[in-house]
């Protein structure tokens, strides 16, 4: 789980704590949580070197999806993707739309497959890590969901079932 933010320490990132309870409260394992200042290159390779690590099947970057300069996040993953994930930035902007209405269109919330890591960008607010994590990840996460979910999809794409 990576927050990217200049101002942020991981005492004051709630976003990246909700994302962090969420996902042990999923009963999945949390290998590392770290925070990146906005800055493409080094987003870039914080998000590489948790994609290159075994074991590690989903990352979630919050922060750095908006309009400003400063907001590389979803360049800095795109550059990695080899499978865009469009429907996850779709659905969230669906949901957050009746949140907050038209303001939805300034978030640039994102997926991408990196080789066989699945990697989420959602914005830094603790509102839109909340909406992400209850209500999309929580059932894409689980291999419970049906008609289907990204867990199940996981050893196919590794090459590891038919």
């Amino acid at each position: 789980m990576l927050t990217v933010s200049d101002s942020r320490t991981l005492e004051t990132d709630t976003s990246g704590a909700l994302i962090a309870q969420r996902l042990e409260a999923m009963g999945h394992r949390l290998v590392a949580r770290d925070i990146v200042i906005d800055d493409e290159a080094r987003i870039r390779h914080a998000v590489a070197a948790f994609v290159g690590q075994p074991g590690v099947d989903v990352v979630i970057v919050t922060g750095g999806t908006g309009l400003t300069r400063r907001d590389v996040t979803p360049e800095a993953v795109a550059a990695l993707g080899t499978k865009h994930i469009a429907g996850f930035g779709e659905l969230f902007r669906w949901l957050s739309y009746q949140d907050i209405g038209t303001s939805t269109i300034q978030s640039r919330a994102d997926a991408w497959l990196c080789d066989s890591t699945l990697v989420f960008v959602v914005p830094g607010s603790t509102g839109a890590c909340r909406l992400a994590m209850d209500r999309i990840l929580v059932e894409q996460l689980d291999n419970r969901h049906r008609p289907c979910n990204f867990v199940q999809l996981l050893p196919r794409i590794r090459g590891e079932a038919p």
